[in-house]
């Protein structure tokens, strides 16, 4: 007797895959070159192509004055909101590098991310926390101000209250300072 062993292939793993749309925009991630990114806002500008290149304010101390600049909150990085016939034309734009791409695909970053990025930019307060039951690594939840509901883990507890959001899309962690009395643990 010939007894062989069938080998049968896996299944085949999911596979990300392009998400351009003919007909509905979505949210893609681009690569600029290095201090590119506020150029490269104007030309899409000029284009009529929706973008959106969140910036950070930075208070500069040079020894004769100080000065605030935007500066990009990921370098090297804006986000645009393209249907599949203005693929093209961002690639085409002067200064871009490339679509960020998983896997050789073009993966949409959601709406909610996108809008929770927006928000995240908006919200500049730093404030002192008071002492309360939180301990690092907790799971909170922002229970107030421009971010309610929006959920991350405890970082540090140096005096203040930091978190971590995490955008998965795009594959960054932002760290902000956040009031104690915002949070609720989960």
């Amino acid at each position: 007797m010939n007894n062989k062993l069938a080998i049968k292939p896996l299944p085949a793993l999911s596979q990300p895959f392009n998400q351009l749309h003919a007909t509905a925009a979505l949210w893609f991630a681009v690569y600029t070159r290095s201090k590119s990114e506020k150029v490269v806002r104007q030309l899409l500008d000029k284009k009529g192509i929706e973008n959106y290149l969140p910036l950070q304010k930075v208070t500069r101390r040079y020894t004769r004055k100080i000065k605030q600049h935007d500066i990009p909150l990921i370098s090297c990085y804006i986000f645009v909101k393209i249907v599949k016939d203005e693929y093209v034309t961002v690639l085409e734009t002067e200064n871009v590098v490339n679509f960020v791409k998983f896997k050789r695909a073009l993966v949409a970053i959601p709406e909610e991310e996108m809008a929770l990025l927006k928000r995240v930019v908006g919200e500049a307060e730093d404030v002192v926390a008071e002492p309360g039951s939180f301990k690092e690594g907790d799971p909170v939840e922002l229970i107030g101000g421009k971010l309610t509901g929006l959920k991350g883990r405890l970082v540090e507890r140096q005096g203040k209250k930091q978190m971590v959001i995490e955008l998965e899309t795009i594959g960054f962690s932002l760290r902000m300072t956040v009031d104690i009395a915002m949070l609720k643990k989960l």
